[in-house]
């Protein structure tokens, strides 16, 4: 198995010095993807937003999502409108949540709720599965086995 040594750090959002890494959702509903990810996660809700179209910030583990409702173009990018996905079976991204015991997290987040599409599967590397939020967008759980090597 290879190991990172990381030099250890505190990183927070918004950070005060360097920058940190965010995953943005368009949804159509803040509240109700907050408390999802919130509920199934176990993610720590940092902000709901407001009525005036401010996002959500959420921490998960040890990364950030930033849900906020569709919209724009903006003067920052006048040729972009977000939107929440209008096919939920075409995806050209998606989170991808590495865990230390696949069995026990599908059990887990199952019993919080979680629509998995399938139970885990083998494949090469890994196992595998995956669940939708609220919106549709896909979130892959997967497990390392033991024998693969990165890189």
């Amino acid at each position: 198995m290879n190991s990172v040594r990381v030099e250890q750090q505190t990183y927070e959002m918004p950070p005060r010095e360097g920058f940190t890494v965010a995953h943005f959702l368009t949804v159509a509903d803040v509240d109700r993807s907050l408390r999802f990810y919130e509920k199934i996660f176990g993610g720590r809700i940092l902000s709901r937003g407001d009525k005036d179209g401010a996002p959500g910030y959420l921490q998960l583990a040890n990364t950030w999502i930033i849900v906020n409702l569709g919209g724009g173009p903006t003067p920052d990018k006048p040729s972009v409108i977000l939107g929440v996905l209008a096919d939920p079976n075409k995806v050209d991204s998606f989170i991808n949540l590495r865990v230390a015991d696949i069995q026990a997290c599908y059990k887990l987040w199952k019993s919080r709720g979680a629509e998995f599409i399938t139970e885990p599967k083998d494949k090469y590397g890994e196992t595998r599965c995956y669940i939708r939020d609220p919106d549709g967008y896909i979130i892959e759980v997967g497990q390392s086995k033991p024998e693969f090597t990165y890189g």
